[in-house]
Formats: structure tokens, sequence, C-alpha cells
């Protein structure tokens, strides 16, 4: 038999009245680095520079909201050894870190100049973070539904 802590779900070190902040915080970067692919293809399609500003801030507000959701997210991560343990949450880690570098790399691609700062090497980028984040969606849930990270008793 395991001890009663073992038996317990896998708690979210850095919450606010038993609500996980990492949850509160993800879905903002996610939401501007999709915002941003969105005004990358509007670009592409009409050239209007305005498309590229749009981009730009939409990277730059993603970047530094993700970054504080990765920092709440090592909290939770290196804070409770049984969310180490959950499968999901290494290979979640490493794509939203994934995603973050590459949204960083685009944001100085974006910060280039007329056409070539969004067309191809942005809007490839920027295509390359959705689908990373589709994916590090399905094993974010996982971990909330499957591995009851997060989530009381």
């Amino acid at each position: 038999m395991r001890p009663d802590n073992e038996r317990e779900r896998p708690r979210s070190t850095a919450s606010i009245f038993g609500h996980p902040i990492h949850a509160m915080l993800v879905p903002f970067p996610v939401t501007c680095f999709v915002g941003a692919f969105v005004t990358d293809i509007v670009y592409s399609r009409t050239a209007n520079l305005q498309w590229q500003y749009f981009s730009i801030w939409l990277l730059a507000a993603g970047l530094l909201v993700g970054g504080l959701a990765a920092m709440v997210g090592f909290i939770d991560y290196f804070g409770d050894s049984r969310v180490r343990r959950a499968r999901p949450a290494n290979w979640h880690m490493g794509i939203n870190l994934l995603a973050w570098v590459l949204s960083l790399i685009n944001a100085f691609v974006h910060s280039r100049d007329g056409w070539t700062a969004v067309v191809p090497e942005g809007l490839i980028l920027s295509g390359i973070v959705v689908l990373l984040l589709l994916v590090s969606g399905w094993l974010g849930q996982s971990l909330v539904y499957r591995h009851g990270v997060g989530v009381e008793e």
C-alpha cells in the first residue's frame, strides 16, 4: 500500500487559492502566437504593413506572457516529483520551450523591414509554432485529465 501522499494527485506548486497559475497564463501566449500566424497570413495576402506590425506586437506579448507561464510551469514541474513522473510532462515542457524559442527567433525575423520580415520565414515559423502548440495542448490536457495534475480530489 502506498503512503497517503502518493495516493494524492500531483499538485500545482504555483497556485492561488488552489487554482494553478500556469493554467491561467497559458491561454494568453497561445492566443498571441495563433494570432501572429493569422496576421502573417493576412500580410502575405495584402502586403499591408499594418498586419506585419500586428504580428510583431502579438509575438512580443506572447513571448512576455509565455516566459511567465514557463517560469510558473518550471515551479510546478520541479515542485512535485509526481508531476515529473507523468510522462507527458516532459514532452509538454520540451515542446513549449521549443515553441517559445522559435517564437523568439520569429520575432527577430519579423523585426526586418518589409516583405521579407514575414514571407516566407516568418510565416513558416508561425505555422510551425501553431502546430507545436496543438501537440503541447493535447499533452497538457492529458496531464490534467488523465494524470490529475493540479486537480484537487
